[in-house]
């Protein structure tokens, strides 16, 4: 059986007349009436009764049509659906991002993605940069938002904006009444760092300053969770490291652990927040996806007090 009897089939059914019929399907009438002979052969019915005088349906022709306006029109959808995903237009993006992404840069996107493509579905996983990096190069996120640009030629990146990164300090430590300290009196604290492997460009770029500033740190933990962090801050004179929208929000926090983010400078650390993917031209809805972050960018810089600037 072949789709296009079907349809031949539904032009006669829904004209009952040949000659119509065929002009609507740009046919000759004896091509239209091999294409019907061809399937009541193949179901071993008779499907159309005509005479000189009238074209009708049999009892089983009727039943047919049913099924086979179904089939058409299932079709059709199917084929379109096929273009609206070729197009970009219907399907899934998995987007991996980490905290300052989701406070500054997927809002917008998401809105812009929704109100241009509201058939596409965003899934969304938070992640460190060096999951996600690897989550990237294993197919399973499509796009990654995260810290530092890739070393791998085999990622693209755009850059999205540069972010300071502050000291986070428990509310009964020295520090959490200063607007701003010197990165250099850090040789002097107990520090919590994470596994360079869990976010290199944070890492590096602590590291970079201490070594600007001719310091050595000290680190009594290694803790790759933000949270664990916060909560060991606040109970021992230690110093942790946060962007500072991750600090200035667990600073506003009402209730439970409330850690101070502290701003640094000579030097102030920064980090850079990219935007990765592989150009594999798997999932069309990367362009799209990056088409969106284009238009609602370029995003903002979380502002610096200005008391901290003015304790330098």
């Amino acid at each position: 059986m072949e789709f296009r009897h079907l349809v031949s089939f539904l032009a006669i059914a829904d004209e009952l007349h040949f000659g119509r019929a065929a002009a609507r399907l740009h046919l000759t009438q004896p091509s239209l009436s091999q294409q019907l002979q061809r399937l009541e052969r193949t179901l071993g019915v008779e499907l159309v009764a005509r005479t000189s005088h009238e074209v009708r349906l049999t009892s089983a022709g009727r039943a047919f049509e049913v099924e086979a306006r179904a089939i058409v029109n299932r079709m059709g959808k199917a084929a379109q659906s096929a273009r609206e995903a070729a197009a970009g237009r219907t399907g899934t993006i998995s987007v991996g991002y980490n905290f300052p992404a989701g406070q500054h840069i997927l809002p917008a996107t998401l809105a812009k993605m929704h109100a241009e493509y509201p058939d596409v579905t965003v899934k969304l996983e938070e992640k460190r940069t060096g999951p996600q990096l690897a989550a990237l190069a294993e197919g399973t996120l499509d796009i990654a938002l995260v810290y530092g640009r890739p070393v791998t030629s085999d990622f693209q990146y755009r850059r999205l904006l540069q972010l300071p990164m502050v000291a986070v300090v428990g509310p009964g430590h020295k520090w959490a009444g200063r607007p701003g300290v010197p990165f250099a009196e850090l040789a002097r604290q107990s520090c919590i760092l994470f596994d360079r492997e869990q976010c290199p460009a944070m890492y590096d770029a602590i590291l970079a300053a201490a070594e600007r500033t001719g310091i050595r740190l000290t680190v009594a933990h290694v803790i790759d969770d933000p949270g664990a962090t916060a909560i060991l801050v606040s109970v021992k004179p230690l110093v942790g490291f946060a962007s500072a929208s991750r600090g200035m929000l667990a600073g506003s926090a009402v209730g439970g652990v409330r850690p101070v983010p502290v701003q640094l400078y000579d030097p102030v650390p920064t980090i850079d927040l990219y935007a990765v993917w592989r150009d594999t031209g798997v999932n069309p809805l990367q362009e799209v996806f990056l088409d969106c972050l284009e238009a609602v960018g370029p995003f903002q810089i979380p502002a610096m007090r200005a008391e901290a600037r003015a304790a330098r």
